[in-house]
């Protein structure tokens, strides 16, 4: 903390006293204003910069030598405005440039970026990027990211995580439009409940977030934004068929109700139809989906009132284990093993916003949900069933003092209600959080181009007690091209050892929880440069980051005897380090390309040791391109990763047959997609592992699944090999609604 305070007292000395211009950048059809993205915005006669946020919002400081602010945007007529006082507020609409008949020239879409508007540091991955590969869910959306992993929890289940700053994902906050989403029961299979075409985009946040969403984040959060009904295609169809046997379709409609109300409408299926066993070791390399997701939203835009609400079904069944497993006999040693993962999932959502007219900068917005998920499953002769309800609610009231929109608060109220019934064999878990909540957030824009959002909330657990949380976040932009960041805060997690680890079940590793579990807590740390060099008549994109997270309590998963695993409470040190360097960069008109690396130091005290954190990379580099066509009638896309090696938990209790390595060696991972643009529709076709890499024999004791030394959960690497996929997507534009 004291190299936290000097920090922010250097900044506060050094900083010179620019003054801010801020405003919205619009583009209007039939009469209605719609936000533009990315609209490049600078100083004449300056190199001082930025580019508008997805709501069409930007800030840039104004410099001493201009007062004429250009805004640059291809398909638009570039406009000046001239600013004849400090801390204007501006709003521009630009006009369409007038194009002929069948001749359509545009700028490729910004496929991820940071954020230069965020106070903390967030980088958003837009649907542009998402189309680079497959992407059939959320867990294939990071494929090309750098600063998030995805991979298999273990060999059988299909179970996959994610890893930000070096930890798993149960340590962020998983939300769909700011509703905290997708933990507890349906955290191992969740990243598979997003379809990839039925989102907008996806924000990730590092480090500690803002405190209006709850506790929950401890390495950051995931916030993936749906498609709208106001902006999204009239109909949208997607069909992917791959050599692993996967067929899948996606269908989306908008509807213009009235001249306020509009829905959506979102159909997916997906049928896996092989088994497929590349090593032959009688286990199917994945298991055989079938998942049904039907989604309708319902969006109500007013004058001063915005309501969005929907409903979201899921039936989801998944089958693994052995080839030769007859489903519905009797699980025994009689019959091959088997895994039989039935899932259902119901959510309702309402969220509502008001801008009073007269103090525009005065609103009150509403936040609730209510899910209901059960799952039914087995795996060999364990049975496992559980049932989990969910409420919450967040109320919330911004405004500004004294009506300057320079110093904005939120304050709310929240609650979370959570019952969860689990039934393990002839055992019973019952577990029940009920949490209300109250917090304050004060968000500045201060002299000396520094910001920040410094908040702190109260929550009462029923069974924790009181619940503190501050969190700070600080943005100080030392020139128009150059910003640092800084954040540090705690984060609180209750965890669900049975549900969240389901996958472990898959295994003859007795489990062992410990009886006195606490909350997990932990305090992050960390701080990021952004720098944007123009080198040309374009910008690299230059981002340089260090985070610490640093456990004061956290719940150990001890793999060290082979025989078990076992959950208990930190005793001694825990914390992760990340350091990460990219870069992003249009080398030629077209050709993007991005290039990244991380180093994790991820630690752990197991059995009073302090120990490598098992199955983690030390390091991860990525190289991605990117390359469309001047005319868009083709894109390239190829993206390579170099997954670094880590240690292995250690197996010498197994003979000596069944005995692991000390570690896993670094390995590569290449992916490639084609695609053929056409008016209305689009041909891709892909190939993912390209060179065929797998983890060898990645289930111990493959061939005795009901004996003593049966294993699937020490996974570090792929698990499927080469895989080849094609597909079409069919699109009617928008403009044909209006």
């Amino acid at each position: 903390m004291k190299k936290l305070t000097s920090i922010i007292v250097f900044m506060l000395v050094v900083c010179s006293l620019n003054s801010q211009v801020t405003g919205y950048v619009f583009e209007e059809t039939d009469g209605i204003k719609k936000p533009l993205f990315g609209v490049n915005i600078w100083w004449l006669e300056t190199k001082i910069g930025t580019t508008s946020d997805k709501n069409g919002k930007f800030s840039i400081e104004k410099p001493i030598e201009s007062e004429n602010i250009i805004f640059s945007f291809v398909g638009y007529i570039t406009d000046t405005v001239h600013i004849s006082s400090d801390n204007q507020s501006v709003e521009i609409v630009l006009k369409n440039t007038l194009f002929l008949d069948e001749v359509t020239i545009g700028e490729r879409q910004v496929g991820t970026h940071y954020s230069r508007m965020e106070i903390g540091s967030v980088q958003t991955i837009t649907d542009a990027e998402l189309c680079k590969a497959a992407c059939c869910n959320l867990s294939e959306s990071f494929e090309t990211n750098a600063s998030v992993d995805a991979s298999y929890s273990d060999a059988t289940t299909g179970a996959k995580q994610i890893k930000l700053l070096g930890l798993a994902g149960k340590y962020v906050q998983m939300m769909t439009e700011n509703i905290p989403n997708l933990y507890g029961l349906s955290q191992p299979y969740a990243l598979g409940y997003i379809p990839g075409p039925w989102m907008e985009s996806i924000q990730v946040s590092k480090g500690t977030s803002a405190v209006i969403n709850g506790y929950d984040a401890v390495t950051g959060q995931i916030n993936v934004e749906y498609k709208k009904p106001l902006t999204a295609d009239t109909f949208y169809f997607n069909q992917l068929f791959s050599s692993a046997g996967k067929t899948e379709t996606n269908i989306d409609a908008a509807i213009k109700v009235s001249p306020k109300w509009y829905t959506m409408i979102f159909g997916h299926t997906q049928t896996d139809l092989l088994d497929i066993d590349h090593n032959q070791d009688g286990f199917m390399d994945m298991p055989r989906l079938q998942q049904h997701i039907l989604f309708n939203r319902w969006d109500y835009h007013g004058n001063n009132l915005t309501i969005r609400t929907g409903i979201q079904y899921i039936d989801e069944n998944r089958k693994g284990g052995q080839t030769e497993h007859v489903y519905g006999n009797y699980n025994d040693a009689l019959n091959p093993y088997g895994i039989n993962i039935g899932a259902q999932r119901l959510q309702a959502f309402y969220k509502m916003g008001y801008v009073f007219p007269e103090k525009k900068y005065n609103s009150l917005a509403m936040i609730s949900s209510f899910t209901y998920h059960n799952q039914e499953s087995y795996y060999g002769n364990t049975v496992f069933d559980a049932t989990q309800k969910s409420v919450y609610l967040n109320i919330i009231w911004q405004s500004a003092f004294a009506g300057n929109t320079d110093h904005k608060y939120n304050a709310g109220l929240s609650y979370k209600y959570e019952d969860l019934h689990q039934y393990l064999n002839d055992s019973t878990f019952l577990n029940t959080e009920i949490v209300p909540g109250g917090y304050f957030q004060y968000t500045a824009k201060l002299p000396a181009n520094l910001n920040i959002i410094a908040g702190i909330r109260a929550d009462y657990h029923n069974t924790e007690g009181l619940l503190i949380t501050p969190r700070l976040n600080l943005k100080y932009n030392i020139t128009g091209s150059l910003s640092l960041r800084a954040s540090a805060g705690k984060g609180y997690r209750y965890a669900n050892i049975l549900a969240e680890n389901s996958y472990l079940l898959a295994s003859s590793r007795q489990i062992i929880i410990a009886p006195d579990l606490k909350l997990e807590e932990a305090w992050n740390y960390g701080t990021n440069l952004t720098w944007y060099v123009p080198i040309g008549d374009r910008d690299m994109a230059i981002n340089a980051e260090f985070y610490r997270t640093q456990f004061v309590n956290q719940i150990i998963t001890d793999f060290e005897s082979a025989r078990s695993v076992k959950f208990y409470n930190l005793n001694g040190k825990s914390y992760s380090n990340t350091y990460q360097i990219e870069s992003t960069y249009e080398i030629i008109k077209g050709l993007d390309a991005t290039i990244a690396f991380r180093y994790n130091d991820v630690k752990q005290t197991i059995g009073g040791y302090l120990l490598e954190a098992p199955l983690t990379n030390r390091f991860k580099g990525l190289f991605t391109m990117s390359y469309k066509t001047p005319l868009e009638k083709w894109q390239f896309d190829f993206t390579t990763q170099y997954n670094g090696g880590g240690r292995i938990p250690s197996t010498l209790e197994n003979p000596e047959i069944y005995r692991l390595q000390a570690d896993f060696p670094a390995y590569y991972i290449m992916n490639a997609q084609i695609t053929k643009y056409y008016k209305i529709w689009e041909i891709y076709a892909g190939c993912e592992n390209i060179l065929d890499f797998v983890q060898q024999h990645p289930i111990i004791a493959a061939e005795d699944p009901y004996g003593n030394y049966f294993d699937s959960a020490l996974i570090w690497g792929p698990v499927h090999g080469r895989k080849f996929y094609v597909g079409i997507r069919i699109s009617i534009d928008k403009k044909s609604k209006n």
